[in-house]
């Protein structure tokens, strides 16, 4: 399974077992000179500033791919808490960092997703007895604490 990324502080459909470790990726940019002379000149007409929207996207999916493999070393098999965080390093170059905690999850089976998401059952038949805990009962896994 790859590692699987989640904004929230838990994951979807997932139990979380195990805490790992906070793991972070991040990567500095500079603007091209050439880029930033058509950018100056975008801003008096205004307008999508289309070179740094692709600087930034590539900013973002590096410091991922680098988080990912720290996660990766963990044995982690999620990271949630997914935060992203910029700064200015010096003039004309900033620094992208993600962050989050990497996690351990194990699918809730779907046998105990079904009985949650209905509870109404034919006459005569009843829940599963195995099943005693509906995923909302579940704890949650607080990844600060």
């Amino acid at each position: 399974m790859a590692v699987q990324l989640s904004n929230l502080e838990h994951l979807p459909n997932y139990q979380i077992t195990e805490r790992l470790d906070v793991v972070y990726g991040s990567t500095v940019r500079s603007k091209h000179v050439g880029k930033d002379l058509f950018a100056g000149l975008k801003n008096i007409v205004g307008g999508e500033l289309t070179a740094y929207t692709e600087l930034l996207e590539e900013s973002r999916q590096e410091a991922i791919d680098r988080m990912v493999v720290k996660a990766e070393a963990l044995g982690a098999d999620a990271i949630v808490g997914l935060r992203f965080s910029t700064s200015s390093i010096a003039q004309g170059a900033s620094e992208l960092f993600v962050y989050g905690t990497a996690v351990k999850a194990v699918p809730v089976s779907q046998q105990l997703q079904n009985s949650t998401s209905d509870n109404h059952y034919p006459s005569g038949q009843t829940p599963n007895p195995q099943v005693q805990t509906a995923p909302e009962d579940l704890p949650r896994f607080n990844p600060f604490g």
